[in-house]
């Protein structure tokens, strides 16, 4: 057997199906029901039914086949090696506004690699051109319905396509959407915002292009490019205004309120950096049709501080007399596009916590430039550079996205306990959820 169809499982969820059947670590798939597994599509697909044959060799070569009844979609409880099956594809296009293609030399291998992976889309939400989808991979996402599929799609303007991501099939990629909305694939799209490129006008026509995909499309999020100091030899581009960003928001607006007419739906979503660029207040948590967009940074603000609001008031209820506390001086560090929001909400807590001492600290990103704002990109130098001349006081909060996912490194690969010797502090790491943010404070 071609050994790119040899599965090996890592790992079995303990109580799990493949924990009662004797599946190990070591042992590979091989089939279910008789075909052969290529990548987690298939193995998705395959496990779906309420009575599979799975045929798995042991590390001493010996063949098993077992006959599993299970409910239908329950999962099989395996961890591969890989978590796609097969080798990730990367990405093929030389996209004008690339951010891997503004980061500076130096830096660990794996942050170069440009994935476009359409089963990444399934599995962690990935946004995906289109470009690297063979039309193997369209009939099978058609075949086995999967959804949602989240596309990039930066325009519908076929050539500005082709130019925006340097590839002479961009534009071609598009009827792709076509398929998906006639087999009734649920979708989700992404609109890079370069300015004075695929704006204004543009941008008009892309959104009214792809409303006519509704409701199969449920959701578009239009963000601005990110923009680093690392841009020499690149396509020029330039930052937004606030006169942009209040133009760009006129334009949303107007055909959110064309949605929510028609189809009961806002659509088109702004990302949170339009709103502070342009000064405006954060819609109200209806607006945001359940969050479909948070991974674009569509909501996250609105989200933090009303889920920061029904804390506060839970722990209140809880502790009439008073939240308990003692007294201390903690140092919260965020990103400059938060600051003004972190600021808020501890202003807010300082008033039932008289005894502490807060100080927010907005980082200015040295490492990739003044205008990237966010603090999923800070890094550990600017942080201890920016903060170590200051009295941090008893405890140094850190948000959890500045880390990388399930290490305890940031993206120039300072440590926590590099920080921690550096800073001379103990550091606390805050998850997303305004819940946690009030409860690393508190400690109940």
């Amino acid at each position: 057997m071609n050994r790119k169809n040899l599965h090996v499982v890592q790992s079995v969820k303990e109580n799990s199906i493949a924990w009662e059947m004797e599946i190990e670590p070591g042992d590979c798939l091989l089939e279910i029901n008789g075909n052969a597994i290529t990548d987690i599509f298939d193995y998705q697909y395959f496990t779906e039914d309420d009575y599979i044959e799975v045929l798995i060799r042991k590390q001493n070569g010996e063949e098993w086949l077992l006959e599993i009844d299970k409910d239908p979609d329950e999962d099989l409880g395996i961890v591969f090696e890989n978590g796609l099956m097969d080798e990730y594809r990367s990405c093929t296009n030389k996209c004008i506004f690339c951010f891997i293609d503004q980061m500076p030399k130096g830096m660990r291998p794996t942050l170069y690699f440009k994935d476009d992976d359409s089963r990444l889309s399934f599995l962690q939400g990935n946004y995906i051109t289109l470009t690297n989808m063979s039309e193997h991979d369209v009939e099978r996402v058609i075949q086995y319905h999967l959804s949602p599929i989240n596309i990039s799609f930066q325009t519908t303007n076929p050539e500005l396509r082709c130019m925006m991501l340097h590839n002479r099939f961009a534009g071609d990629a598009l009827k792709k959407v076509d398929r998906f909305m006639e087999a009734g694939i649920i979708m989700n799209g992404q609109i890079v915002l370069c300015k004075s490129v695929n704006d204004g006008e543009e941008l008009e026509r892309s959104l009214g292009d792809l409303y006519k995909y509704l409701p199969n499309l449920e959701s578009v999020s239009v963000v601005p490019v990110g923009l680093s100091k690392f841009r020499e030899g690149l396509y020029p581009l330039e930052p937004f205004t606030k006169e942009d960003a209040c133009q760009v928001l006129e334009q949303i607006h107007r055909w959110q309120k064309k949605a929510m007419e028609e189809y009961g739906t806002h659509f088109v979503h702004a990302s949170d950096e339009w709103y502070l660029l342009a000064e405006k207040p954060l819609p109200e948590e209806e607006n945001y049709d359940g969050y479909l967009q948070l991974e674009n940074g569509v909501g996250m603000l609105r989200l933090l501080i009303n889920e920061f609001e029904e804390a506060l008031d839970s722990f209140l209820e809880k502790h009439p007399n008073g939240l308990p506390e003692k007294q201390e001086k903690i140092t919260m560090v965020t990103g400059r596009l938060s600051y003004p929001c972190i600021l808020e909400l501890t202003e807010k807590l300082q008033q039932y916590l008289p005894k502490v001492s807060f100080q927010v600290v907005p980082v200015r990103n040295d490492f990739f430039g003044e205008r990237i704002t966010v603090s999923g990109l800070l890094t550990g130098q600017d942080i201890i550079r920016q903060c170590k001349e200051l009295e941090l006081g008893d405890r140094l909060f850190l948000p959890e996205n500045v880390l990388r996912s399930g290490e305890d490194y940031l993206l120039d690969d300072v440590t926590l306990s590099d920080l921690e010797k550096a800073l001379q502090v103990p550091i606390h790491i805050v998850k997303s959820s305004g819940y946690d943010f009030i409860e690393s404070i508190v400690g109940f």
